[in-house]
């Protein structure tokens, strides 16, 4: 485990890492009784994660199904609230923040899972899903700047503008 004031750094850079999680821990209660609950244990779905992610690192997490990737996601981004451990970005613990400052701070964390059919809604063309987080995060004004941007977003992966009418069944892989 690593401890607050222990100085972390990216293997052989000297800085920071841009996440980093220690002892993270996310259990859920298995309770029994219909009227009278009372918890007789817990899964252990993320026991002890430690790790950290450098600014522009490619992170890959593998493992079996049900072996608590997903949970391990939902926890870093606060998605799923931690029963213990810390989680901390840019070198500030956001391991029990709420409210604006939470949504402030997922313009900057998202978690993308890997069937695109769940992750995607097959009912908007991929241009507007593009447009939706400018839109929520009033980041870009207007249709046109959005329309701009959009396909600014879009050529940025190597995908021509025209693409933005596209469904996500539509492109393959």
């Amino acid at each position: 485990m690593v401890h607050p004031t222990t100085q972390v750094t990216e293997q052989g850079t000297g800085r920071k890492p841009l996440i980093q999680v220690n002892d993270l821990k996310v259990h859920f209660p298995v309770t029994s009784g219909l009227i009278l609950q009372r918890r007789i244990g817990a899964i252990r779905a993320v026991d002890g994660v430690t790790l950290s992610i450098g600014q522009g690192e490619t992170f890959g997490l593998v493992g079996e199904s049900g072996s608590g990737k997903s949970t391990l996601g939902r926890a870093i981004i606060r998605l799923q609230r931690p029963t213990a451990g810390q989680v901390s970005y840019a070198d500030q613990d956001i391991t029990h923040t709420t409210g604006g400052r939470l949504r402030s701070l997922r313009r900057h964390l998202q978690i993308i899972f890997q069937d695109p059919y769940a992750s995607l809604d097959p009912r908007m063309t991929v241009g507007e899903i593009l447009r939706e987080p400018l839109v929520i995060h009033k980041l870009v004004q207007g249709r046109q700047e959005q329309r701009k941007k959009v396909d600014e977003l879009l050529e940025l992966v190597g995908l021509n503008a025209g693409m933005g009418q596209r469904y996500p069944h539509e492109f393959s892989g």
